[in-house]
């Protein structure tokens, strides 16, 4: 199995941005043995400090050995993708092949309306980004018109390292948006936020839209997940709990999440269940076997920070997860 991590680019307004902190969780990363480092993607995001993807992940090029560099999740529709086309296309030279193009579609409005772009027109504008994405990476010259975007007679003026380009992956929480993945996507990322049961429905529908779209059956999934090691369970979920609830009531007031607060008032406990990977060592080990044998994945993406928690807990769990993977 692999192992990939979710670096945390995020502050409260009152701390200072710390290079060296996602310093230390890449290179503890990369030292533990994870495959892939992934960054996320957001703006207007006041009072909450947030450094943006692009410029970062350059910067992790040489402190990230032989891993993958990518996105859970560019928020693509926001984007022209031309500009994004020429980024990953620099992203696979500087790091030599080792570039992945994460997307999805976003979905706060204060963004949208920023970018100037409907939120409506989120879907088809992604499709049409990932469709022109792929061809400037693979044709010297190309002449596009679509509903949203336009090249005429025009190419990049870099070629990535990949042959056929940066693999893209697609992010989907809703059946429709699971089809979308198995259809144009070179993979599928899954979410943090649905709880196991949820997301083997989803696996199923993947599965059965691959066929249908005669995709390979060996189209590659990643599992993202919250991920908390502690010395025992109880501790690591008292440890945890006030950064990582935080973290979800924000989704809560984003609409991203409905089941935490609100008129059902789940307990922490009772939402993380078989949602999160909290606890110590060997349970931890556990619940990724269990959750391996239950969706058919192997390759995971683990976040273990959130604002407020401190950069030495995150980077126990960091090595704790080398060992489970070793």
């Amino acid at each position: 199995m692999d192992v990939g991590l979710f670096l945390n680019t995020q502050w409260h307004k009152h701390e200072t941005a710390s290079v060296a902190d996602i310093t230390a969780q890449a290179n503890a990363a990369r030292d533990a043995g994870f495959d892939s480092v992934w960054l996320p993607h957001h703006y207007l995001t006041e009072p909450m400090q947030m450094m943006q993807p692009f410029t970062l992940l350059g910067y992790l090029v040489p402190e990230t050995g032989n891993m993958l560099l990518g996105m859970d999740i560019l928020l693509l529709p926001m984007l022209s993708p031309t500009m994004v086309a020429e980024e990953w296309a620099t992203l696979d030279v500087l790091s030599g092949g080792r570039a992945v193009l994460g997307v999805g579609m976003g979905a706060r409005p204060e963004e949208f309306e920023a970018m100037g772009v409907p939120r409506r027109e989120r879907a088809p504008r992604m499709a049409e980004s990932v469709e022109l994405i792929r061809r400037l990476w693979t044709e010297d010259r190309v002449t596009f018109k679509g509903r949203f975007y336009s090249v005429t007679d025009a190419g990049i003026g870099l070629r990535p390292v990949q042959p056929g380009g940066p693999p893209i992956f697609i992010a989907a929480m809703a059946d429709a948006a699971v089809d979308r993945a198995a259809r144009i996507g070179d993979g599928w990322l899954i979410a943090p936020n649905d709880d196991l049961g949820k997301v083997q429905g989803h696996v199923q529908t993947y599965r059965e839209a691959l066929r249908r779209h005669n995709r390979p059956s060996t189209t590659p999934v990643r599992l993202t997940r919250e991920c908390y090691i502690g010395t025992d369970r109880a501790r690591a979920f008292e440890e945890c709990r006030p950064a990582l609830e935080a973290k979800y009531q924000a989704y809560v007031s984003w609409g991203s999440v409905k089941a935490f607060g609100g008129e059902k008032q789940l307990s922490f406990q009772d939402f993380a269940r078989d949602r999160f990977l909290i606890g110590d060592e060997a349970s931890v080990r556990d619940d990724i076997a269990r959750y391996a044998e239950t969706l058919g994945v192997d390759q995971f993406i683990m976040r273990t920070q959130w604002l407020g928690l401190p950069i030495d807990n995150a980077i126990g769990t960091i090595e704790a997860l080398g060992r489970i993977f070793a």
